[in-house]
This record gives C-alpha cells, sequence and structure tokens, in this order.
C-alpha cells in the first residue's frame, strides 16, 4: 500500500489539552487531525501514533528552557522518539510506530497569526505540519535542510487548502523563528 492509499486511521493521534485558553478557540481538534492525517497520508506508509499537548506560553517556556536551554515561550517543541532497531522483530514492527510529542502554545500561536494576518486554524495546521516533519527527523538547521523541509510543509498544506506560510511578505517564516 502505498503513502497515498494509507487507511484514515493509518495515524493515531492523541490530543491532550492542557490549558483551558484552547477551550475558546473552535474547531481546534478537527484542524489538527485533517492536518496530520494528510501531511501522514503523504509521508508515511506505516501506522504511526503521536500525541499533541495543547498547552499555554508558561508550560512551553519551561520546557523550552529545560530541553533547549532557550528561557522564552516558542510556538511549537516537538519530542521524537528515537526508537531502537526494532523493525527487525516481526512482531514488533507490526504495531504502530511511536513518533513522539508536538507542544503547541496557545498565546505565541495566537499572536502569530494575527501578526501574520493568517486564519488561526491555518497557523495551527502549519505548527502542528512542522512538528510532524521534526517527528519524522526533518530539520531546518541549515539552508538546505531548511528549504527541503519547507518544501514539504507547502506541499502538504497545499493539499489542506492553506496559503503558503512562506509566500513573499513573511520575511521570517514562523517555523524557522521557533527557539
Amino acid at each position: 500500500m502505498g503513502a497515498m492509499d494509507m487507511p484514515p486511521d493509518a495515524l493515531s493521534v492523541d490530543i491532550i489539552v492542557e490549558s483551558p485558553l484552547w477551550d475558546a478557540q473552535p474547531g481546534t481538534e478537527p484542524a489538527l487531525r485533517r492536518a496530520l492525517t494528510t501531511a501522514a497520508a503523504m509521508l508515511s506508509t506505516r501506522r504511526a501514533e503521536l500525541a499533541i499537548v495543547l498547552t499555554d506560553d508558561s508550560a512551553i517556556r519551561a520546557l523550552n528552557r529545560v530541553w533547549r536551554g532557550i528561557d522564552r515561550p516558542t510556538n511549537v517543541l516537538s519530542f521524537p522518539m528515537r526508537p531502537q532497531v526494532l523493525a527487525a522483530e516481526p512482531a514488533v514492527s507490526a504495531l504502530p510506530l511511536l513518533l513522539g510529542d508536538i507542544v503547541i502554545a496557545f498565546e505565541t500561536t495566537a499572536q502569530e497569526a494575527r501578526t501574520e494576518s493568517k486564519q488561526f486554524a491555518d497557523h495551527l495546521a502549519h505548527l502542528a505540519v512542522h512538528g510532524f516533519l521534526h517527528l519524522l527527523g526533518q530539520d531546518h538547521d541549515n539552508d538546505r535542510d531548511a528549504e527541503a523541509m519547507e518544501g514539504l510543509e507547502r506541499a502538504i498544506l497545499a493539499r489542506l487548502g492553506i496559503p503558503d506560510p512562506y509566500a513573499a511578505g513573511d520575511l521570517i517564516p514562523t517555523a524557522r523563528r521557533h527557539g
């Protein structure tokens, strides 16, 4: 079965809402699920699981400080699982691959969407896709890798009908700024 033929249940997404700020944002969970299942269908051929934690700036700042040594809030953090060589074991390879966790902060996400004149749901989908790509091993540490990752983001977002987040006018793309 090719990546485009993946069944809709090929990606299991557990959404954990840790901040009540997200309660006032309608359509968050469906937007996240749609973005991630589209990304998975385009990029993966194996059943997988991940968690998304919807939090606030205070919590993500603490995570950013502890895990990255950066004492400020950010929009999205990814915590990929780095499984050992389990695929060789038939019983294990039949299980879903545990990708890791994506954490998204409400205030930073909302502020960026306003500042960049983007729909909140579109920006949220972009951050989820960006985090998902990090879980799959993509990064933007240098220009070549950043261009490759942004190309994948553009393709996935285009499939979702979301405008190019890196179009002219966004001089410092949000995803490259996370820190």
